[in-house]
């Protein structure tokens, strides 16, 4: 009866062993250093889209701008190489950039619809925005470049989740940063 009862410790032991150390392994890595400043980028960029859908208001221009959209895309292909970075990622990450600001543009320009006025705020020019998503693009492409190998990390989703929703300031941001986010973790098939 003794042997049985040692036995049946050893045995709950271990399997106390097990559970704990499969907790342990479920556990997330914490996040590369490199995810914050590129979310922080992506937001910057996001930020921006509020101003452009000012000058788009007082403009009365379509958000849609296919012309400039394809040669920021191809600007980002060319842009890619320097980087280190594989021109069809490169063009897919400006590309949901690109969509993330216009669902911003569209939802704030619906909002002041609806309102029948735009906020009264300084209006920006649009030409001096531009040379500010250019350079945004730089630095983001680096920082992809960066936070790149990481991407197929099988926690990956988790470190994007905990930290983009620090940087959500309402309902529309936060749509179209996880839209600008939705394809920097890859899961592996």
């Amino acid at each position: 009866m003794l042997h049985f009862s040692r036995l049946s410790q050893l045995l709950t032991g271990a399997l106390l062993g097990v559970l704990a150390s499969g907790t342990q392994a479920a556990a997330p890595t914490p996040a590369p250093d490199a995810l914050q400043p590129l979310l922080a980028t992506i937001n910057e960029r996001l930020n921006l889209a509020d101003q452009v859908a000012l000058t788009k208001w007082d403009s009365g221009k379509p958000i849609q701008d296919t012309a400039r959209e394809t040669l920021v895309i191809a600007n980002a292909r060319r842009q890619a190489i320097e980087h280190k970075v594989d021109p069809e990622d490169a063009a897919e990450l400006i590309a949901a950039q690109i969509e993330a600001n216009k669902l911003v543009q569209y939802g704030l320009l619906a909002q002041w619809q609806a309102a029948s006025k735009a906020p009264d705020v300084p209006r920006p020019d649009l030409n001096k925005i531009r040379p500010q998503l250019d350079e945004l693009q730089n630095r983001l492409l680096q920082q992809y470049a960066d936070f790149a190998p990481y991407r197929v990390d099988p926690d990956c989703p988790a470190w994007l989740a905990a930290q983009r929703s620090s940087l959500i300031k309402d309902a529309l941001h936060g749509q179209a940063l996880i839209r600008a986010t939705g394809e920097l973790c890859i899961a592996e098939q």
